[in-house]
Protein backbone atom coordinates (compact mmCIF):
# COMPACT_ATOMS: atom_id res chain seq x y z
CA UNK A 1 0.00 0.00 0.00
CA UNK A 2 2.78 2.41 0.98
CA UNK A 3 4.65 1.54 -2.21
CA UNK A 4 1.57 2.34 -4.31
CA UNK A 5 1.06 5.68 -2.53
CA UNK A 6 4.70 6.64 -3.03
CA UNK A 7 4.51 5.66 -6.70
CA UNK A 8 1.34 7.71 -7.16
CA UNK A 9 2.91 10.73 -5.47
CA UNK A 10 5.98 10.48 -7.67
CA UNK A 11 3.79 10.20 -10.77
CA UNK A 12 1.75 13.26 -9.86
CA UNK A 13 4.89 15.20 -8.99
CA UNK A 14 6.52 14.29 -12.28
CA UNK A 15 3.43 15.32 -14.21
CA UNK A 16 3.27 18.71 -12.47
CA UNK A 17 6.98 19.27 -13.02
CA UNK A 18 6.68 18.35 -16.69
CA UNK A 19 3.72 20.68 -17.07
CA UNK A 20 5.65 23.47 -15.38
CA UNK A 21 8.73 22.95 -17.56
CA UNK A 22 6.61 22.82 -20.72
CA UNK A 23 5.00 26.11 -19.74
CA UNK A 24 8.34 27.82 -19.17
CA UNK A 25 10.20 26.30 -22.10
CA UNK A 26 7.95 27.97 -24.67
CA UNK A 27 8.96 30.64 -27.06
CA UNK A 28 8.58 34.34 -26.50
CA UNK A 29 4.88 35.21 -26.49
CA UNK A 30 3.00 38.43 -27.19
CA UNK A 31 -0.02 39.88 -25.48
CA UNK A 32 -2.55 42.70 -25.38
CA UNK A 33 -3.51 44.65 -22.28
CA UNK A 34 -6.10 47.38 -21.63
CA UNK A 35 -7.82 48.88 -18.64
CA UNK A 36 -8.65 51.87 -16.49
CA UNK A 37 -6.24 54.31 -14.79
CA UNK A 38 -6.77 56.19 -11.54
CA UNK A 39 -4.02 58.80 -11.69
CA UNK A 40 -2.95 61.86 -9.73
CA UNK A 41 -0.13 64.39 -9.59
CA UNK A 42 1.55 64.58 -6.21
CA UNK A 43 4.29 66.89 -5.00
CA UNK A 44 4.52 70.55 -4.00
CA UNK A 45 3.10 73.85 -5.24
CA UNK A 46 5.13 76.99 -5.92
CA UNK A 47 5.16 77.86 -2.21
CA UNK A 48 6.49 74.43 -1.24
CA UNK A 49 3.21 73.23 0.26
CA UNK A 50 1.98 69.71 -0.40
CA UNK A 51 -0.41 69.38 -3.33
CA UNK A 52 -3.92 68.25 -2.44
CA UNK A 53 -5.18 67.14 -5.83
CA UNK A 54 -7.87 64.61 -6.65
CA UNK A 55 -7.65 61.43 -8.70
CA UNK A 56 -8.46 61.59 -12.40
CA UNK A 57 -9.82 58.58 -14.32
CA UNK A 58 -8.38 57.60 -17.70
CA UNK A 59 -7.46 54.46 -19.60
CA UNK A 60 -4.46 52.57 -20.94
CA UNK A 61 -3.99 50.10 -23.79
CA UNK A 62 -1.06 48.45 -25.49
CA UNK A 63 0.92 45.32 -26.16
CA UNK A 64 3.87 43.50 -24.65
CA UNK A 65 6.25 40.63 -25.19
CA UNK A 66 7.13 37.97 -22.62
CA UNK A 67 10.59 36.42 -22.78
CA UNK A 68 11.26 33.39 -20.53
CA UNK A 69 14.33 33.68 -18.29
CA UNK A 70 13.96 30.50 -16.24
CA UNK A 71 11.33 28.46 -14.45
CA UNK A 72 8.52 30.88 -13.72
CA UNK A 73 10.51 34.06 -14.47
CA UNK A 74 10.02 36.35 -17.47
CA UNK A 75 11.10 39.76 -18.68
CA UNK A 76 8.13 41.67 -20.08
CA UNK A 77 8.82 44.76 -22.22
CA UNK A 78 5.86 46.62 -23.65
CA UNK A 79 4.43 49.75 -25.23
CA UNK A 80 1.33 51.46 -23.81
CA UNK A 81 -0.82 54.47 -24.50
CA UNK A 82 -1.68 55.83 -21.05
CA UNK A 83 -3.86 58.72 -19.90
CA UNK A 84 -2.81 60.51 -16.73
CA UNK A 85 -3.30 63.87 -15.08
CA UNK A 86 -5.14 65.24 -12.09
CA UNK A 87 -8.04 67.29 -10.82
CA UNK A 88 -6.73 70.26 -8.88
CA UNK A 89 -8.24 71.44 -5.61
CA UNK A 90 -9.88 74.28 -7.57
CA UNK A 91 -11.60 71.54 -9.65
CA UNK A 92 -9.59 72.54 -12.72
CA UNK A 93 -8.64 69.43 -14.66
CA UNK A 94 -5.34 68.51 -16.30
CA UNK A 95 -5.25 65.65 -18.82
CA UNK A 96 -1.93 64.18 -19.96
CA UNK A 97 -1.40 61.45 -22.55
CA UNK A 98 1.79 59.39 -22.73
CA UNK A 99 3.39 56.66 -24.76
CA UNK A 100 5.04 54.47 -22.12
CA UNK A 101 7.67 51.77 -22.37
CA UNK A 102 7.63 49.52 -19.27
CA UNK A 103 10.14 46.71 -18.77
CA UNK A 104 8.94 44.43 -15.97
CA UNK A 105 10.40 41.34 -14.37
CA UNK A 106 7.46 38.97 -13.86
CA UNK A 107 7.24 35.86 -11.71
CA UNK A 108 4.43 33.44 -12.63
CA UNK A 109 4.15 30.56 -10.14
CA UNK A 110 1.54 27.85 -10.75
CA UNK A 111 -1.68 28.46 -8.81
CA UNK A 112 -4.62 26.16 -9.47
CA UNK A 113 -5.09 25.70 -13.21
CA UNK A 114 -3.40 29.02 -14.03
CA UNK A 115 -0.59 31.25 -12.90
CA UNK A 116 -0.21 34.01 -10.36
CA UNK A 117 1.35 37.23 -11.69
CA UNK A 118 3.85 39.20 -9.61
CA UNK A 119 6.08 41.81 -11.17
CA UNK A 120 8.00 45.05 -10.92
CA UNK A 121 10.21 47.20 -13.10
CA UNK A 122 10.93 50.66 -14.52
CA UNK A 123 9.05 52.62 -17.14
CA UNK A 124 9.82 55.59 -19.37
CA UNK A 125 7.04 57.86 -20.60
CA UNK A 126 6.91 60.32 -23.51
CA UNK A 127 4.21 62.99 -23.39
CA UNK A 128 2.30 63.31 -26.67
CA UNK A 129 -0.78 65.36 -25.82
CA UNK A 130 -2.46 67.25 -23.01
CA UNK A 131 -5.31 69.62 -22.19
CA UNK A 132 -6.24 71.90 -19.36
CA UNK A 133 -9.85 72.67 -18.50
CA UNK A 134 -11.00 75.17 -15.90
CA UNK A 135 -14.25 75.15 -13.97
CA UNK A 136 -15.37 78.15 -16.05
CA UNK A 137 -15.23 75.98 -19.17
CA UNK A 138 -12.11 77.59 -20.59
CA UNK A 139 -9.67 75.15 -22.20
CA UNK A 140 -5.97 75.35 -22.94
CA UNK A 141 -3.20 73.21 -24.32
CA UNK A 142 -0.38 71.57 -22.43
CA UNK A 143 3.00 72.89 -23.52
CA UNK A 144 5.78 70.33 -23.26
CA UNK A 145 8.99 72.12 -22.31
CA UNK A 146 11.82 71.59 -19.82
CA UNK A 147 11.84 75.24 -18.85
CA UNK A 148 9.16 77.91 -18.42
CA UNK A 149 10.23 81.06 -20.33
CA UNK A 150 10.12 84.54 -18.76
CA UNK A 151 7.08 85.39 -20.91
CA UNK A 152 5.12 82.10 -20.98
CA UNK A 153 2.40 81.38 -23.51
CA UNK A 154 -1.13 80.68 -22.26
CA UNK A 155 -1.38 77.07 -21.12
CA UNK A 156 0.13 74.63 -18.66
CA UNK A 157 3.84 73.77 -18.92
CA UNK A 158 4.87 70.16 -18.34
CA UNK A 159 8.08 68.28 -19.07
CA UNK A 160 7.68 65.79 -21.90
CA UNK A 161 9.70 62.98 -20.32
CA UNK A 162 8.53 60.92 -17.36
CA UNK A 163 10.02 57.90 -15.62
CA UNK A 164 9.26 55.77 -12.60
CA UNK A 165 8.55 52.32 -11.22
CA UNK A 166 5.78 49.76 -11.78
CA UNK A 167 4.33 47.09 -9.50
CA UNK A 168 1.80 44.52 -10.64
CA UNK A 169 -0.12 41.56 -9.23
CA UNK A 170 -2.76 39.41 -10.85
CA UNK A 171 -3.75 36.04 -12.24
CA UNK A 172 -3.48 34.36 -15.65
CA UNK A 173 -6.03 31.68 -16.46
CA UNK A 174 -5.27 28.52 -18.41
CA UNK A 175 -7.01 30.03 -21.47
CA UNK A 176 -4.41 32.88 -21.42
CA UNK A 177 -6.87 35.53 -20.24
CA UNK A 178 -5.56 37.53 -17.29
CA UNK A 179 -6.41 40.35 -14.96
CA UNK A 180 -4.02 42.46 -12.89
CA UNK A 181 -3.70 45.42 -10.58
CA UNK A 182 -1.02 47.94 -11.53
CA UNK A 183 0.60 50.52 -9.26
CA UNK A 184 2.84 53.26 -10.58
CA UNK A 185 5.17 55.68 -8.83
CA UNK A 186 6.60 58.53 -10.86
CA UNK A 187 10.19 59.33 -9.88
CA UNK A 188 10.78 62.26 -12.24
CA UNK A 189 9.76 65.85 -11.63
CA UNK A 190 7.51 66.72 -14.58
CA UNK A 191 7.13 70.38 -13.63
CA UNK A 192 9.50 72.48 -15.79
CA UNK A 193 12.17 74.68 -14.21
CA UNK A 194 11.29 78.36 -13.89
CA UNK A 195 14.50 80.49 -13.86
CA UNK A 196 12.44 83.67 -13.85
CA UNK A 197 10.80 82.52 -10.59
CA UNK A 198 13.75 81.84 -8.24
CA UNK A 199 11.48 81.08 -5.28
CA UNK A 200 9.36 78.55 -7.16
CA UNK A 201 9.37 75.26 -5.21
CA UNK A 202 6.99 73.35 -7.48
CA UNK A 203 7.50 69.63 -7.92
CA UNK A 204 5.07 67.37 -9.77
CA UNK A 205 5.15 63.58 -10.05
CA UNK A 206 2.69 61.18 -11.69
CA UNK A 207 1.35 58.53 -9.33
CA UNK A 208 -1.58 56.15 -9.43
CA UNK A 209 -2.89 52.66 -9.97
CA UNK A 210 -4.99 50.81 -12.51
CA UNK A 211 -6.93 47.66 -13.32
CA UNK A 212 -6.45 45.82 -16.58
CA UNK A 213 -7.31 42.69 -18.51
CA UNK A 214 -4.99 40.96 -20.94
CA UNK A 215 -4.64 38.11 -23.36
CA UNK A 216 -1.53 36.17 -24.47
CA UNK A 217 -1.19 34.72 -27.95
Amino acid sequence: MKTAMVAAALLVGSALYAQDMTYDAGRTTFGLRAGVNFQNINGKNSAGDKLENNVRTGFHAGLNAEVPLGTGFYVQPGVLYSQKGTEFKSNDELQLSYIEVPVNLVYKPVLGTGRMLLGFGPYIGFGIDGKYKSTSGAEGEVIFENEIPPNPEPGVYVKRMDAGANLLAGYEFANKLSFQVNAQLGLMDIRPDAPSLPNDKSRWANTGFGLSVGYRF
